[in-house]
């Protein structure tokens, strides 16, 4: 992640094991990444519930970034967050990242709920979380990205 912040795509590539594209050094990838740092710098135990690159197989493309925003809280909750590469967009990997984090989700003990905050202008991912019985609960104002509404599934 400091690679990425470096705007350094090669060193960055290299420590993922896979070939990083220009979405990593975007703006908003960027502000991803200084938040993860953060988060690994004050408690080192979050990594393996944080941001990954999410690589499509059979042919290793990497289609964009994908994790929790951190380890379950105190109520066993965890936030999903995802981002799609636009030129990956409209072929399902959105579903597909959601998927798997739903099930990595119900894997963990400690999670009892899955948790997604949406814009309510971004009819993409309104319509990506239909059909996982997640549930509108309310909504919040966040610095980054504004008005969202919050969604929650038990798991």
């Amino acid at each position: 992640m400091t690679a990425l912040l470096d705007n350094d795509l090669a060193q960055a590539s290299a420590e993922a094991g896979v070939a990083l594209t220009e979405y990593f050094v975007t703006d908003q990838a960027k502000w991803v990444w200084r938040y993860r740092v953060n988060q690994l710098t004050s408690d080192p135990g979050s990594a393996g519930w944080l941001t990954n690159a999410v690589v499509a197989e059979p042919e290793s493309a990497v289609v964009g970034y994908a994790g929790f925003h951190g380890p379950p809280d105190q109520a066993g909750m965890v936030e999903i967050g995802y981002s799609v590469a636009p030129g990956y967009r409209r072929r399902g990997y959105a579903r597909a990242i959601l998927t798997e984090l739903v099930h990595r989700a119900v894997a963990e003990a400690r999670v009892r709920t899955a948790r997604v905050t949406i814009s309510p202008d971004n009819a993409a991912s309104l319509a990506t979380i239909s059909g996982f019985g997640f549930v509108e609960v309310g909504e919040q104002w966040d610095e980054e990205d504004g008005l969202e509404l919050i969604f929650e599934v038990p798991v």
